[in-house]
């Protein structure tokens, strides 16, 4: 049995915690972790956990924990993951993996030092759906893949502390890093260059004191391959939550997602109606009770995690290029 701590009780926690408390054979949810204790007290209480700790250092003491999940700011994950490692605690740790390459590269070489395992969040690629794409492209369904362009628009307002990009590196970071994941796995290849241009148009609170800040992102990119990307990110869109995928090939399409609640269509006088999925919890909840699952079997079967630390890497690459071309107004190449 591999004993869990989930460090971090806010929406992403909760979906990891209850997961783990209940659904996931091989594991058990054994503590939680926040510095916060009214939300600490809240999630212990709902999932029936006696064992709590306000300072994730506390988690690390502890030799009956074997493994954390990370889901924390951003700015906290290179501390934490690296710490943990030399704890001897596996390691899930949600997207964005960190804040720079530098710190990416130190959380590498920490799990790589202490033999942890160390995968990242990057849930869609548990997704029925998204799984069931990258096998129709590996088996040559759609011909060698051109483009890839990938949707996430978010009805969520930023949180303040969202506003600072060198705090949260923005929405290329918070909203879009599972589409620059998708654009990766799905074209298998890493992107070389990218362009991108932004701007506030839902978060008028922002203006005054983070004037850099953006809820609006589109980037192009072209990646080693040769093939191309695109990228669509939005938050504060109020409509539903969209998350949607198109992979054009040299002799096909595909198609990946949904942004109906379910498939029921009510047509009548007043017209047509199909409810709209209303948040990212909802629509991949199974994608990560999936990837919970994956990151106990590649403990207990000491195989790779799916999503390693490479893929998290590659991603922030990614985020720090598309944030330095908005801000400078120019392509930026990632590597040649």
């Amino acid at each position: 049995m591999i004993n869990v701590c989930v460090i971090g009780s806010g929406r992403a926690g909760m979906i990891h915690a209850r997961n783990f408390a209940s659904r996931v054979t091989g594991a058990k949810l054994v503590a939680l972790c926040d510095p916060v204790p009214e939300a600490l007290a809240s999630a212990a209480k709902e999932l029936g956990i006696e064992k709590t700790y306000t300072d994730y250092r506390q988690v690390l003491e502890d030799p009956s924990i074997h493994a954390v999940v990370v889901v924390t700011p951003t700015v906290f994950h290179r501390d934490i993951v690296c710490a943990a490692a030399e704890a001897g605690k596996h390691v899930l740790c949600e997207k964005p993996m960190a804040m720079n390459e530098t710190e990416c590269l130190e959380m590498n070489a920490a799990a790589d030092k202490h033999g942890i395992k160390l995968q990242i969040g990057f849930m869609r690629r548990f997704d029925e759906s998204f799984r069931y794409a990258k096998k129709q492209i590996e088996s040559g369904a759609i011909g060698d893949v051109v483009l890839v362009k990938s949707v996430t628009h978010g009805p969520s307002i930023p949180q303040p502390w969202m506003y600072d990009i060198k705090k949260s590196n923005g929405p290329l970071a918070e909203v879009s890093s599972h589409d620059i994941d998708a654009l990766h796995w799905y074209t298998g290849s890493y992107i070389s260059e990218v362009y991108a241009i932004a701007g506030n148009y839902r978060s008028p609170d922002a203006v005054a004191d983070y004037p850099d800040f953006y809820d609006n992102v589109v980037m192009t990119a072209r990646f080693l391959s040769g093939a191309q990307g695109l990228l669509d990110g939005a938050q504060g869109v109020r409509y539903g939550y969209d998350s949607r995928v198109e992979i054009l090939g040299t002799k096909g399409i595909i198609h990946v997602g949904r942004n109906q609640e379910h498939s029921v269509l009510t047509v009548s006088p007043e017209g047509i109606h199909a409810p709209y999925v209303q948040s990212w919890r909802t629509l991949f909840l199974d994608a990560y009770y999936e990837e919970d699952k994956a990151f106990v079997a590649s403990i207990a079967e000491d195989t790779m995690p799916l999503v390693t630390g490479l893929d998290g890497l590659e991603a922030v690459r990614v985020v720090n290029a598309g944030n330095t071309s908005i801000i400078e107004k120019r392509p930026v190449v990632i590597r040649r």
